[in-house]
């Protein structure tokens, strides 16, 4: 996915930008990245973090910068920020989401005007570049932002750094969320609500859909009004947005919390000795589970974050599965002879899944019940790239449907997806039923959707749930 900051302010702010960065580092494995307005022009650095946090990739690097403002990027894909010099003038630009139909736009560009574009190693268009490709396409930055919104089919939400001031839009379906944050001489914009509460910042509002907001340190202006019709990303409470998170008004931690009570409501007779989160983001979907069951709450397995303090995951799936294994550490004398319900934010593949309940099996646990706490997810997400599938065929329930339909192409047809979707259909069950044999758990439930959006407390059409029911 991704996540952006920016700060405009009357002080220098090059510590407020690489700590409200660093928080962001939850939404991102790849790159990170700063970019800060200096006198003589932009200061930019940007690091792989794939192996270490971001805060130690550029300890060095701000002890060279200095300037009031600046923007920046925490990447699952594309280097940034960026810097462009164009007919608006300098800016630097930086970007979250996920661009469907970027070949189109390419040769659009290519086509109509005399254009180019730098080539990354493997031959690709950074998405970030492209963006700012369309902006200069513009009359000014909030037009060229205007167009950007319209020409991407997918998502992106931008932030703009000139020199007279910070452009902060959101996306236009609202997707991604961005936060306006402000403190004396100083306002920031930032796609996590608590990256900027440390740094002295009180939360001020959240941008609407394509809203467009101009900040500089006096004042936080709109320069392009929302338009209606929000599709916020509901994962983000589930799994991707951290805990102490708002979107909407909505806090993600007591969404979790409440989730996990629905959950618990369905399982009023299972017979266990302790509930269990799969650490870290299952963890506050299983303290709801057991402050509403009464069973008590363990830890049998405990993440080795001396070592492992973020989601580092290597593209190779065999080395993933390894390390995942390698992160969690059992609690032997909490394990051995007992029954877990265990509580899993989303299950997407489930081979990681199935090999951590393994492994509690084979340090003597008696029984694993596991409760997903989403619903399935069905389709891969066409906006935001939260789950790293290469096809839909790598989600575990479309390769159980296949199974049970005894499809011999790739292609499931639309309304046999939507039969095994509906959480009350005997479809539903016999998949349900089926991932449980293959992955091996004694009992396996998912969240209902309409639970879900109750937990969330955002009104349903405002909420994008196409990974679970397919409906854009």
């Amino acid at each position: 996915m991704g996540g952006v900051i920016g700060f405009a302010s009357k002080q220098d702010c090059v510590m407020d930008l690489f700590f409200g960065t660093d928080y962001h580092s939850h939404l991102g494995t790849k790159r990170g990245g700063m970019c800060i307005l200096q006198e003589d022009g932009f200061n930019r650095s940007i690091h792989n973090i794939e192996n270490s946090p971001f805060r130690s990739k550029f300890e060095q690097d701000i002890e060279e910068m200095k300037g009031n403002m600046g923007i920046g990027a925490i990447s699952d894909g594309d280097p940034q920020p960026l810097t462009v010099y164009s007919r608006q003038g300098d800016y630097a630009i930086a970007t979250v989401g996920r661009i469907n139909n970027k070949d189109e736009i390419v040769q659009e560009l290519l086509k109509d005007r005399p254009s180019q574009f730098m080539s990354m190693s493997g031959g690709g268009i950074n998405n970030t570049e492209l963006v700012a490709a369309l902006i200069s396409t513009g009359r000014d930055i909030v037009d060229g932002i205007r167009i950007a919104q319209a020409k991407v089919e997918g998502s992106v939400t931008i932030l703009v750094l000139t020199r007279e001031g910070l452009y902060a839009a959101r996306d236009k379906y609202g997707r991604t969320p961005l936060i306006i944050g402000h403190k004396d001489g100083a306002y920031c914009a930032a796609s996590e609500s608590f990256a900027f509460i440390n740094i002295g910042y009180k939360y001020k509002r959240e941008l609407g859909p394509a809203e467009i907001a101009f900040l500089t340190p006096d004042e936080d202006k709109t320069v392009g009004e929302p338009q209606e019709g929000m599709r916020i990303c509901a994962f983000l409470w589930t799994y991707f947005g951290y805990t102490t998170s708002i979107y909407e008004g909505r806090n993600v931690e007591q969404m979790r919390n409440r989730n996990g009570e629905l959950l618990a409501e369905q399982d009023e007779d299972l017979d266990v000795d302790y509930v269990a989160g799969v650490p870290d983001s299952g963890t506050a979907h299983a303290l709801g589970y057991a402050n509403r069951s009464r069973v008590p709450y363990a830890r049998p397995l405990i993440k080795y974050t001396p070592t492992w303090p973020r989601s580092f995951m290597p593209q190779n799936q065999k080395a993933r599965n390894l390390i995942a294994k390698m992160k969690l550490v059992p609690v032997f004398p909490i394990i051995k002879d007992k029954k877990f319900v265990l509580i899993d934010d989303s299950i997407v593949r489930g081979t990681q899944l199935s090999e951590t309940i393994s492994y509690l099996i084979e340090n003597g646990a008696k029984e694993i019940h596991v409760r997903s706490a989403c619903p399935p997810i069905m389709y891969g997400c066409k906006y935001l790239n939260f789950s790293r599938s290469v096809s839909d065929l790598e989600l575990i329930t479309r390769r159980v449907i296949k199974k049970l339909e005894g499809i011999e192409g790739d292609e499931i047809p639309a309304d046999i997806l939507a039969q095994y979707a509906a959480s009350d259909t005997e479809k539903h069950e016999a998949m349900v039923e089926e991932i449980r044999q293959i992955l091996k758990f004694d009992s396996l439930k998912f969240q209902k959707l309409e639970d879900t959006v109750e937990a969330i407390g955002v009104d349903r059409c405002n909420l994008c749930t196409y990974c679970w029911d397919g409906k854009e």
